[in-house]
């Protein structure tokens, strides 16, 4: 585990320049951590939190909103993302919700500030995803300097750290499927959005200056169906490629794609399926699936034009509903089903060592994190798992904060911060002695 988890930090260093060496363990710029891989270098994180005696549950701040968004950190600032509609909206179908961005302080959860995004041009009617009715799905990220926060209504926005508006962008066309959930991605001096559409001659990635908003590079999709994942940059053979994977409800000859996230230009491609659910890498493996259910593949990344047929290392069929994203910690994949029952592939070859239940478990929908350990959280404001990595499944806790909500936990300086539906909440071990 240990080189894997060097393993991180070097890809860190390669594609964050300038901020994975920087207090990569106190900082978690966006989805997924540092990596977007849903590691984290910190160790000592509690096995246990909440329940009655409310263990180790260092604060809780009040939300202004609900949404999916998941907090992110930076020093000693916390960022969350939710909507709210004014009081007496009583047909939400007709109003456009207020869009919060709130920053609190991570030693003690006082609010420092709440500044309101105009919204964009899309009024939604379709609501089925829950808490903020998807207008507040996407997750912020931050290079430091400024916040960059997509939401439903089709709007991309970037505030420095006092709240204040630094520039703004309408994400349009806007033919998104349900809403827009595809979290920005900071690359160098650029935030990328990734605009996969139902109307697939609107699909397109776009890189927009951090400082100015203006379009760096844009390229469009035109064969791309819809899906709700958020790009991952991984670092192969020393230079960084950016996935992308969306198909629709469909399968698809190049539902991932590779591009130079510099340029925009397409590096490979590879057959399958992909919506809801974000890749994982590690092992020199790409591991994806539509997270709707179909097959999931494993791909060797270092090949160009259509992989499909040189560089599928292993197939799995028949995969149940996985909204959430996989995970890769050491020699083994894990994929937490929609049922909440967890699968464990041997990373080699695709094999099946173990599916266990994980019984009550709140969401399915939050990504786990690894730690340095080989623990692996499963969280969310409810109820939550703590499992040790390994061939057989071993669970180490059950936790429940009692707020539960489908974002993923952030991680900074030994401690969780959780946004719930009504909270965020802090979680670190007590050095008082305190329960």
């Amino acid at each position: 585990m240990r080189r894997a988890v060097v393993a991180v930090v070097v890809t860190m260093a390669a594609v964050l320049p300038g901020t994975a060496q920087e207090g990569a363990s106190a900082n978690w710029p966006q989805l997924r951590g540092p990596s977007g891989l849903g590691y984290t270098i910190e160790r000592g994180l509690p096995l246990a939190w909440g329940g009655a005696g409310r263990e180790n549950v260092l604060w809780q701040a009040p939300l202004p909103g609900e949404g999916h968004a998941s907090p992110i950190v930076w020093g000693d600032r916390v960022f969350v993302c939710t909507v709210a509609w004014k009081p007496g909206v009583e047909d939400r179908a007709r109003v456009l919700p207020d869009h919060h961005v709130t920053c609190y302080r991570a030693s003690d959860g006082k609010l420092l500030w709440d500044t309101i995004v105009p919204p964009g041009p899309w009024l939604r009617d379709d609501f089925r995803s829950g808490p903020g009715g998807g207008y507040a799905a996407p997750t912020p990220a931050t290079d430091g300097k400024r916040v960059y926060c997509a939401f439903g209504s089709a709007v991309l926005a970037a505030l420095d750290f006092d709240g204040r508006m630094v520039w703004r962008q309408e994400l349009t066309p806007f033919a998104f499927d349900v809403t827009y959930s595809c979290s920005p991605l900071v690359f160098r001096d650029t935030v990328i959005a990734f605009c996969p559409c139902r109307v697939p001659e609107d699909s397109r990635v776009v890189a927009y200056s951090c400082s100015t908003g203006k379009v760096a590079w844009q390229e469009k999709l035109p064969e791309m169906g819809f899906g709700h994942s958020t790009p991952l940059i991984i670092s192969v053979g020393g230079s960084p490629q950016m996935l992308l994977l969306a198909s629709g409800m469909s399968r698809s000859p190049n539902a991932l794609r590779s591009l130079d996230p510099a340029t925009g230009r397409l590096l490979w491609w590879c057959r399958g399926a992909g919506d809801a659910a974000t890749p994982a890498y590690g092992g020199g493996l790409v591991y994806f699936d539509s997270g709707r259910g179909s097959e999931g593949i494993a791909v060797d990344p270092t090949g160009s034009g259509d992989v499909s047929g040189t560089h599928i290392r292993w197939t799995v069929r028949g995969l149940p509903e996985a909204i959430s994203s996989p995970i890769i910690v050491g020699k083994r994949l894990y994929r937490l089903t929609s049922s909440g029952r967890l699968v464990c592939w041997d990373l080699a070859t695709g094999a099946q060592l173990y599916a266990e239940p994980l019984e009550g478990i709140s969401s399915t929908w939050a990504s786990p994190i690894a730690d340095p350990a080989g623990r692996l959280y499963f969280v969310n404001g409810g109820r939550s798992y703590v499992v040790q990595a390994g061939p057989e499944f071993r669970r180490l806790a059950i936790n429940d904060l009692g707020d539960p909500g489908h974002a993923s936990a952030a991680v900074s300086s030994g401690r969780l911060f959780i946004v719930g539906t009504k909270y965020l909440t802090c979680v670190g071990s007590r050095s008082d002695g305190k329960r």
